[in-house]
């Protein structure tokens, strides 16, 4: 049985991905938990409609990203987590939270895929937050305290 993807399934198959499976697995698995749905002719033409617009979104945001990166360089975002006496944070910092304090503290909209960490941050301290747009470099730097 053809399916569309609704989400990602390990090992199965990614969000929009148009697949052959089993249709005992379809039936009993995807289609009930809307994983997945069946491919007929209607679902195609809307799956073509949506990746037409996530392909427009998206150069939308690199070309704001592309005029922002010279807004970013620079900058100073705060975060504050909760850490323990050594300095080690309970939990890390992910992409998102740094993109929501940018758009609080500087007003500058990031999308978090952009954001290039080598390792996750999971320690209190500065940090140099490298941003990459194909061929753009930009970073920011991001001090994260204790609370």
């Amino acid at each position: 049985m053809k399916v569309i993807f609704l989400h990602d399934v390990p090992r199965v198959g990614k969000k929009y991905d148009v697949k052959e499976v089993n249709g005992g697995y379809a039936v009993n698995f995807l289609l009930p938990r809307r994983l997945a749905e069946a491919a007929t002719v209607k679902a195609l033409l809307e799956l073509e409609r949506r990746q037409k617009e996530i392909t427009i979104e998206r150069e939308v945001q690199e070309n704001l990203l592309i005029k922002n990166l010279e807004e970013i360089k620079g900058k100073v975002v705060h975060i504050k987590a909760k850490a323990d006496e050594k300095g080690h944070l309970f939990a890390q910092v992910h992409k998102k939270e740094i993109v929501d304090s940018m758009k609080t503290e500087h007003r500058a909209d990031i999308n978090p895929e952009f954001i290039v960490l080598e390792k996750p941050i999971k320690a209190v301290g500065e940090f140099d937050v490298p941003v990459k747009l194909k061929d753009k470099k930009s970073s920011f730097k991001l001090v994260v305290e204790k609370i």
